[in-house]
């Protein structure tokens, strides 16, 4: 989107069950110390640094199985979730 494109105001509904966002974005910006504008934003650009930085370290190969599930469980939001899966490949003396 070019900045010409860029809307002056963007609308958040809060209502019809939707109050939790008011109060996701209240939190952030008590996070961040900052207006509730700034917040959104700072908060959907760390996602996606976050996501990136979980998905390296859960596939680091010093880490067991195990602590890859617990990472992943850790990490594991409302929004976002990780799942660790085991691939195993077999190869035969044929396939070499």
């Amino acid at each position: 989107m070019s900045h010409n494109e860029t809307p002056g105001s963007v609308r958040i509904r809060t209502d019809d069950g939707n109050e939790w966002r008011f109060a996701s974005i209240q939190k952030a910006a008590r996070f961040y110390d900052c207006n509730r504008s700034n917040a959104v934003a700072f908060a959907c650009e760390d996602v996606d640094q976050l996501v990136s930085a979980a998905r390296r370290v859960l596939e680091r190969d010093d880490l067991t199985r195990e602590q890859r599930q617990e990472i992943a469980e850790t990490l594991s939001t409302r929004a976002v979730s990780f799942d660790v899966e085991t691939e195993v490949s077999v190869t035969t003396k044929g396939e070499m």
